[in-house]
């Protein structure tokens, strides 16, 4: 990992600007989940992971009470991120169809996965003003991401916040909304693609399915070589 991912990880791990978050995570990480009673929790910010030479960036909203808190890997050790590198793996962009713990050899190819925020919320509802908080983040990942060319949202929350920021950044102003599969253009010549997240529900519905995400993984990594 480069030195600039580097300090901004380290930055990001030990931030605690935002004590509703912070508190609960102390929390979850106290009173843990009764399969996970024995387990040592990761109890801090989850930074995100990967490529940092990634051509493609897969955003999330948040890391999961029980996933990424407990492990300390965004879409590790949860339901989502479960049905998600299933789909990766048989799109060729991950080594391997599971992601559960830190050291399990996963590896992602030209790819960064990272949150809009880096603290799980009550209830997946982060208030505004902690997304504010942890916009300059995003901002930096995004800043240091040298050859990326594809964002992928899974979810609208994570598509409105992406959008946010390149409106605040770049002053672009469009009327982008949220369509499954739909192929948008940002500045500087990223290509941005609205996902269903691959939540339980949303895969229990067949909201999404595994050939809908792996079409959408195919169709990026074709754009990314292109």
């Amino acid at each position: 990992m480069n030195i600039k991912f580097k300090n901004l990880n380290h930055t990001i791990v030990k931030c605690k600007k935002c004590p509703r978050l912070s508190n609960f995570i102390k929390k979850i990480s106290t009173e843990k989940r009764k399969q996970n009673i024995n387990e040592n929790y990761w109890g801090k910010p989850v930074t995100g992971f990967g490529d940092t030479n990634a051509k493609l960036l897969i955003l999330g909203l948040a890391p999961a009470a029980h996933g990424g808190t407990r492990t300390g890997r965004a879409f590790t050790g949860d339901k989502s991120g479960e049905f998600l590198f299933k789909c990766l793996y048989k799109a060729k962009i991950s080594n391997q169809p599971f992601s559960e713990n830190i050291n399990d050899g996963l590896k992602i190819n030209s790819t960064y996965i990272t949150n809009i925020l880096k603290c799980v919320p009550p209830r997946d509802k982060p208030l505004n003003k902690e997304l504010n908080n942890c916009s300059n983040y995003f901002d930096a990942e995004i800043f240091n991401l040298k050859r990326l060319k594809i964002i992928i949202t899974l979810g609208k929350v994570a598509f409105d916040n992406c959008l946010k920021f390149y409106k605040r950044k770049y002053n672009f102003d469009s009327k982008m909304t949220f369509k499954h599969g739909k192929t948008y253009s940002l500045p500087n010549n990223i290509t941005l693609i609205p996902c269903y997240h691959p939540s339980p529900r949303n895969v229990n519905t067949k909201l999404i399915s595994q050939k809908m995400m792996i079409s959408l993984f195919r169709k990026a990594n074709k754009i990314s070589t292109t």
